[in-house]
């Protein structure tokens, strides 16, 4: 078994490492927050475009709390595009986007929007629907999963 991981289902803390290799993030800090349905991922810019029929999205994310020097900028298939109320009960329309999620050596699709979080803790919110099945969280624990020591050198 994995670290975090109990007769199959992972047991996350309540913020934890994960990567989105498909969009060229190696390390994000997320916060496993089963109160948002849907994850969302920070983009400090998002731009659609088409091609050919199909929408897309160009944006980019700084991965690391408090390191604007360090950029990826990645580019996704729209899948939709939603109204979303956030936890101070605006409302914003979002793109959707789907990618990998890589943690605890276990890799899955998961759908996540993406919105400005620069003056949040977390770059990324891990939700409930990309949990269900696969996850149960201990709220009062974290990094079950791993510690990382240095994350500004998975970007070097």
């Amino acid at each position: 078994m994995t670290p975090g991981e109990t007769s199959g289902t992972l047991l996350l803390g309540w913020r934890e490492w994960v990567a989105l290799p498909e969009l060229g993030l190696s390390l994000v800090k997320a916060k496993v927050d089963t109160g948002a349905r849907t994850s969302t991922l920070h983009a400090f810019y998002v731009d659609g475009f088409h091609r050919g029929r199909e929408r897309y999205v160009r944006f980019g994310v700084h991965p690391l709390q408090k390191r604007t020097d360090v950029v990826i900028h990645g580019e996704a298939l729209v899948i939709d595009q939603r109204r979303v109320t956030d936890s101070g009960g605006h409302r914003e329309d979002r793109y959707i986007i789907r990618s990998r999620l890589m943690l605890a050596g276990q890799d899955w699709p998961i759908e996540m929007t993406l919105t400005n979080r620069e003056t949040m803790l977390f770059r990324m919110l891990l939700g409930r629907t990309a949990l269900a099945g696969r996850a149960r969280v201990d709220p009062a624990r974290s990094f079950l999963t791993g510690r990382v020591a240095r994350p500004r050198e998975h970007y070097d």
